[in-house]
């Protein structure tokens, strides 16, 4: 198989995506669009009241970004606005009910014209509510399933995960299912409808104690706090790959004869080349370390640099998607790649390091004074003791000195106090939430997705176009010239 085969098989199909106004989806519909502009539908799902309201959220969040400037040069405005116009259907729905919420007539529309779904949609909050995440990653994967099923003409389920569904287990992660009740810690059993049962459990008790009348507030606190005790209660470190690792169980029960394939990629990175390098939204994984660093709110953090952290950059995943789409057209089985480098291309502690203060040395960050900051390494502390250790003498005691100062002077200097207690509250916050990965000593195992890169060939031109191969990668070079760069540049936006 080619790059032309690979565009062929989206040659008059209708797909259904979720989470198109997410990171990746963005970049699936963007690409999809770019490389088979004669793809019959694209049915995009998104949580609106109505079907106004979901093509405003389309035009706005998706189709207005920078993301799509290549496709508006092509085909110029006008044609890029017509071309979005017959391809393009926004639904409003909601991926965490049955149906999306959708009327009968139209689900059973739906049914008869989709013919592949790409389920993206999640919450990939670390310290997400229990109960959005849940609803979002646990049963928004099985409500797609059974959605699924019922398409007549339906060729297959692509449902994008992540690799660290694993947890932070060590040794060889390989492509392999999860069974449902598996959990990351021996002796211990998940059973998901318990799990929804806690939540709303505690949801009542909530209401209960506030005189029937919810407060938003402490339920939104109460709810994130459950979610991350329950993660690491079955061993994994956050509720985001917690409730992943349920939708896949959920998948594997649910799906039949369904030709299914999962895609987990490892930390997702901005693009390196496709539609144009440096494309990312938010702050993703590695990158609130390099956001953190540039507002001068990062002097320590946990970790060995010498360890191997695996990235791919996020046009490497979907060109994996795609390609994986069309070698399993229609085929009735389950398959799994972990996207990632790890092994091919490894990416260690030193190299993000060195990249960043080379980036930094030559783009000096400004004070608030408009001076230029010195450029400093920030301490990295292997033990985590040592770690707690420094910031309480270093940080927290001077701050609690300048509170009670502030006290005495009747909040005199409440306002610096402020601000450098919200910068280490959110160093606390980073340590907590991407600390476990920084010690992270597993390897993903990539024989599924070094087996496709042989399978598909692609000729010197067509090979660019659904380039996924990350040993085309010097990573030095691409985090320097385009990830730094991008983050600071987009990654601060959001």
């Amino acid at each position: 198989m080619d790059a032309t085969a690979v565009v062929g098989c989206f040659r008059d199909r209708t797909i259904l995506v979720t989470g198109s106004t997410g990171f990746l989806g963005k970049l699936l519909v963007e690409k999809i669009l770019r490389v088979q502009p004669n793809v019959k539908k694209l049915y995009l799902v998104v949580r609106a009241s109505d079907a106004a309201s979901a093509e405003q959220r389309i035009l706005s969040q998706v189709l207005g970004k920078d993301l799509f400037n290549t496709m508006r040069e092509k085909h110029g405005l006008a044609g890029f606005e017509e071309l979005i116009q017959e391809k393009i259907v926004p639904l409003a729905g909601d991926i965490g009910i049955q149906n999306f919420g959708l009327d009968r007539s139209t689900v059973d529309d739906l049914c008869e014209e989709i013919d592949v779904i790409i389920h993206g949609a999640a919450t990939t909050s670390f310290y997400e509510r229990y109960d959005v995440a849940l609803a979002s990653n646990a049963l928004g994967a099985k409500y797609i399933c059974e959605f699924a099923k019922k398409c007549s003409n339906m060729k297959l389920l692509l449902h994008l995960s992540t690799a660290f569904v694993a947890g932070t287990r060590e040794g060889l992660l390989l492509e392999e299912a999860l069974q449902m009740g598996e959990t990351l810690r021996p002796g211990y059993c998940l059973d998901i409808k318990a799990e929804l049962r806690l939540v709303e459990k505690i949801k009542t008790e909530l209401r209960v104690a506030n005189s029937g009348g919810p407060d938003q507030s402490l339920e939104k606190t109460a709810m994130k706090e459950l979610g991350l005790k329950r993660a690491c209660h079955f061993g994994w470190p956050n509720v985001y790959t917690f409730t992943k690792a349920m939708g896949e169980m959920l998948l594997a029960q649910e799906r039949g004869d369904l030709p299914l394939i999962i895609m987990r990629p490892a930390m997702v990175t901005s693009t390196f080349q496709d539609p144009f390098p440096g494309w990312i939204e938010g702050a993703r994984t590695i990158d609130a370390l390099i956001v953190a660093y540039t507002e001068q709110a990062f002097p320590c953090f946990v970790g060995d640099r010498k360890n191997i952290m695996d990235a791919v950059p996020a046009d490497m995943v979907v060109n994996a998607t795609l390609v994986a789409m069309a070698v399993h057209w229609n085929e009735k089985g389950y398959v799994i790649y972990h996207v990632c480098s790890a092994l091919q291309n490894p990416l260690s502690g030193y190299v993000l390091e060195d990249a960043c203060w080379d980036y930094f040395s030559k783009h000096p960050r400004i004070r608030e004074d408009g001076k230029p900051l010195k450029n400093k390494r920030p301490y990295v502390f292997k033990r985590f003791t040592l770690f707690r250790a420094y910031l309480i003498m270093v940080y927290k005691l001077p701050l609690e000195i300048l509170h009670a100062v502030s006290l005495l002077f009747c909040g005199l200097f409440s306002q610096s106090y402020n601000k450098y207690n919200r910068r280490y509250n959110f160093l606390i916050l980073l340590v907590k939430l991407y600390a476990p990965y920084a010690f992270f000593k597993g390897c993903f195992d990539d024989t599924n997705i070094t087996r496709l890169l042989t399978e598909v060939k692609m000729d010197c031109n067509g090979g660019s176009i659904f380039n996924f191969d990350p040993r085309s990668m010097d990573w030095h070079s691409y985090l320097l010239n385009v990830h730094v760069p991008a983050v600071i540049k987009y990654g601060r936006k959001n």
